[in-house]
């Protein structure tokens, strides 16, 4: 466990829009949010660290297998956790500088992290770490402290987060809204009283190709991700991963929640087995995409999904999720409790798991 007790200019091309966003910067702490700045490092990318790692980076390297997942663990010279790589998935998590990530105007909760949460270039297999390409690529990635996808995902923190446009004045960040307001639902704290239905091009306020399907962005709804769009905007548009826009099987990440779910990429971690509260949280790696069942009549649907962060200062734990009560991103506790673990609302519809 790696964590401590809207101008838009003219239309651009899909390639035009991803060009610009490699090498962004992280934010930093601003409104009603912070990513707490631990260290003094210089420089203006709002990089939260204090310098203290749980693993030695020198000396030499062993690369361990575990099972259950199968996965391979990098450790340091001192015995320390460097890395871990699931077989199947994408993602991988190393060892960095600690980071504090805290949300005051929703909860007192703070997560405190050393887990780094990135993109292999490939999918890992077995014996990978003799491939030809990982030694450059780990050197790299193991001291890199550019934006991961905890500090892309609060670049768009409903508590408030700056905006940031690219060389074609597309808002590719800032402060995110989950969805237009539902003029059916009175209850602001009622998980429907914003509508969902947002996608990441919604929130862009741009068109999208996706294999040879056009479609385009709705004007009430930008600026705006529901629980699943902001998946695809972090995990899709600004980490690279492919997408589609259906509902069944496909190449990357598809639309809704429960797809994502069943066919999504990487590996499922925690399977759904129906209407029964998941309660070993001991395989959960911070990153890993979490599912609930919370429409009351349906125990056993998926229909929301968040990314799971580790452990908070209460050791409780929490994830992070677009969500109508906080009106976008949230990792707070606005009509119900951001937490996998106890009793409360999240905890009871919390399913299943999957690592990209």
């Amino acid at each position: 466990m790696h964590s401590h007790s809207a101008g838009r200019g003219s239309r651009p091309t899909r390639r035009a829009l991803l060009g610009t966003i490699a090498g962004v910067a992280a934010v930093g702490a601003t409104g009603g949010y912070a990513w707490n700045r631990l260290g003094h490092d210089s420089g203006d990318d709002g990089t939260a660290a204090d310098g203290t790692n749980s693993g030695s980076n020198t000396g030499k390297q062993t690369f361990e297998r575990l099972s259950a997942p199968d996965r391979t663990v990098v450790r340091g010279s001192d015995g320390g956790t460097l890395a871990t790589f699931t077989d199947g998935a994408r993602t991988a998590v190393l060892t960095g500088r600690t980071r504090t990530f805290s949300e005051p105007r929703t909860t007192e909760a703070k997560v405190t992290t050393d887990a780094w949460v990135r993109l292999l270039p490939h999918t890992w297999q077995r014996g990978m770490e003799k491939s030809a390409w990982f030694a450059g690529w780990f050197g790299k990635t193991l001291g890199d402290t550019s934006p991961d996808v905890f500090a892309v995902a609060f670049q768009y923190s409903s508590a408030g987060a700056p905006d940031k446009h690219n060389a074609d004045d597309v808002r590719y960040a800032g402060t995110a809204h989950f969805g237009p307001r539902n003029s059916k639902v009175a209850n602001p704290l009622d998980f429907a009283y914003y509508d969902e239905k947002s996608d990441f091009y919604d929130y862009l306020g741009v068109p999208w190709d996706f294999d040879g399907t056009h479609v385009q962005p709705e004007q009430a709804r930008y600026g705006c991700v529901d629980c699943s769009g902001f998946q695809r905007l972090v995990w899709g548009y600004r980490m690279g991963i492919p997408m589609h826009n259906t509902n069944t099987k496909g190449t990357g990440l598809p639309r809704r929640a429960y797809a994502i779910a069943a066919y999504g990429p990487g590996q499922v971690v925690i399977p759904h087995t129906g209407t029964k509260q998941a309660t070993d949280l001991s395989i959960l790696q911070p990153g890993d995409l979490v599912f609930f069942a919370i429409i009351k009549d349906r125990p056993d649907f998926i229909d929301h999904v968040g990314i799971y962060m580790g452990l908070d200062d209460n050791g409780r734990h929490r994830f992070y999720s677009s969500r109508s009560a906080a009106n976008g991103p949230t990792m707070g506790d606005l009509s119900g409790h951001a937490l996998l673990d106890g009793t409360d609302f999240y905890a009871r519809g919390f399913r299943s798991a999957r690592r990209l």
